[in-house]
């Protein structure tokens, strides 16, 4: 015969207190004493009781989970994730920030792609990473009314009063940053290798490239591969950029896969890194400070991002005023080997 469940009326009696201070300590909801909460909770220990969260949080229409949709995770092998720094640190970073708001944090699919998890759209809110031209899970959002911030703009929509509000991601800053450090290092011949995504990143850098190739009054010379073809992708931008007029002496690859095929080519074709061309990866991973040279890199400084990402969210569900964050800069150029001329490689991969 199946034991009895505890029920919240067996806690009342035990701690000698109404039902509902039982039930406003496991809510939060009115105001119990500290010492009152104490002998609640060890009744319901000693009960083996356990508060439904879940019908809880319908009453309050708050489950206090958010969920993360990180959309390249769904694109990479399992075997890369531990190389890509960004999603790894970013959903770590979240998860611990989300806890210090009084949330949980669930990482899932896209719920309008084809791996959509059904439970994910039972969350208080979402964070989305990346998104892109015309996004589909910001229109379903938009349109069930599903509490949202993103991390970076979404491509195409003005920034302004009744814009999805974002995290700012700085592309802009930082390739100015990329740029310029590989113009300093000596590159006059600057070309730019970037994913085929419709998001933030790729759109404002190649924009801010063209800009900055006018200013420097140098030819633009950009090239697109898709970010899953990895290492292959950089080896085809490397085969275009090196196929016809005159060798880049610098490139700025917003992949860091890319940026190990780039050098993969450069050293099969005879040319040295960074003596004949120098390189800047867009975001940092392990192999390329294992690569041989050290691979210079943009540190996206994804745990920052993560924090703010989940500040803002509380605080539209807590309908609270935003956090500012403009006073202090995210991102930073890591500069390596690679676009140090007369650097000596050491260590690293052959």
């Amino acid at each position: 015969m199946t034991a009895r469940r505890p029920t919240i009326r067996d806690v009342a009696r035990r701690a000698g207190v109404s039902v509902t201070t039982v039930s406003h300590t496991f809510t939060g909801n009115g105001s119990v004493a500290a010492a009152t909460q104490q002998r609640v909770r060890a009744a319901a220990h000693d009960l083996g009781y356990r508060p439904d969260v879940i019908a809880q949080g319908l009453r309050r229409n708050r489950l206090g989970v958010i969920a993360l949709v990180a959309r390249q995770l769904d694109a990479l092998r399992p075997d890369l994730l531990v190389d890509v720094d960004y999603f790894a640190r970013f959903a770590g970073a979240a998860a611990v920030a989300s806890l210090a708001e009084g949330l949980g944090l669930m990482l899932v699919s896209d719920p309008t792609g084809p791996r959509a998890a059904g439970a994910a759209l039972a969350s208080d809110g979402f964070i989305v990473t990346e998104p892109v031209t015309d996004d589909p899970l910001v229109a379903m959002l938009s349109s069930a009314g599903i509490p949202f911030v993103t991390v970076g703009e979404v491509p195409g929509v003005p920034v302004g009063p009744g814009a999805a509000p974002h995290v700012d991601i700085e592309s802009g800053r930082l390739t100015g940053l990329a740029l310029d450090h590989l113009w300093e290092s000596g590159a006059r011949r600057v070309a730019l290798v970037t994913g085929t995504d419709r998001n933030e990143w790729n759109l404002r850098t190649a924009a801010v490239y063209q800009r900055w190739a006018r200013y420097r009054r140098i030819t633009p010379c950009l090239v697109h591969v898709p970010e899953h073809l990895d290492d292959e992708g950089g080896r085809r931008a490397a085969a275009t950029l090196l196929g016809s007029g005159p060798a880049p002496d610098g490139i700025y690859a917003l992949t860091s896969n890319h940026a190990l095929g780039i050098v993969a080519v450069l050293r099969e074709r005879g040319l040295h890194v960074p003596g004949d061309v120098r390189i800047v990866a867009g975001s940092d991973a392990e192999s390329l400070r294992a690569a041989r040279p050290t691979i210079s890199s943009i540190d996206l400084q994804p745990d920052e991002l993560a924090r703010r990402a989940v500040e803002l969210l509380a605080a539209r569900l807590d309908e609270r005023p935003a956090p500012d964050h403009s006073a202090r800069p995210v991102g930073r150029l890591v500069v390596r080997e690679s676009s140090t001329p007369g650097a000596q490689p050491s260590g690293g991969r052959p």
